[in-house]
């Protein structure tokens, strides 16, 4: 199968809004409000050059947003079709995140995820990140994780 990382463009909103309603749809009845994912401003990401694409097969699979901040990559969302999890794409993608942020010298990843998404939690885990906070933000139970690539002094300038 034929399998690519672009970055999105203003023709493909439609479809990351629709993969994310899909890929959330899960854990919508666990919180009391739709995930925060599903409210994002998707036109305006892209044209900021947050957002990046995963195809298979001509079609849109996953989606990655993230953003340099501060010393970190942030990662705001990386989510996978329900059709097509189970795949290693969501691997890719943050592998790929992971990739974005050495070549910018930034020091670590963060994201964050929401309490009620316990196989989240596990995913992350398993990909060598560590829980470096718990709060509410945004009226949303969070838990905050962060992967160190290098050490800071090793950060390129």
């Amino acid at each position: 199968m034929a399998r690519t990382i672009r970055p999105a463009s203003a023709a493909d909103a439609g479809a990351v809004r629709a993969l994310v309603r899909d890929a959330y749809a899960l854990y919508a009845p666990r919180m009391d409000r739709e995930p925060a994912p599903m409210l994002a401003d998707y036109e305006a990401l892209i044209a900021q050059g947050a957002v990046s694409v995963f195809e298979a097969e001509g079609e849109i699979a996953g989606i990655l947003v993230c953003y340099e901040r501060g010393a970190h990559l942030h990662v705001e969302n990386v989510a996978v079709a329900t059709n097509s999890q189970g795949r290693g794409i969501g691997r890719e993608l943050m592998a790929f995140a992971e990739r974005q942020a050495l070549a910018r010298g930034l020091a670590s990843v963060e994201l964050y995820t929401n309490e009620v998404m316990g196989e989240n939690l596990e995913f992350y885990e398993a990909l060598g990140y560590e829980v470096v906070e718990r709060a509410e933000e945004e009226g949303y139970s969070r838990i905050f994780f962060r992967k160190v690539l290098q050490a800071p002094d090793q950060v390129m300038s």
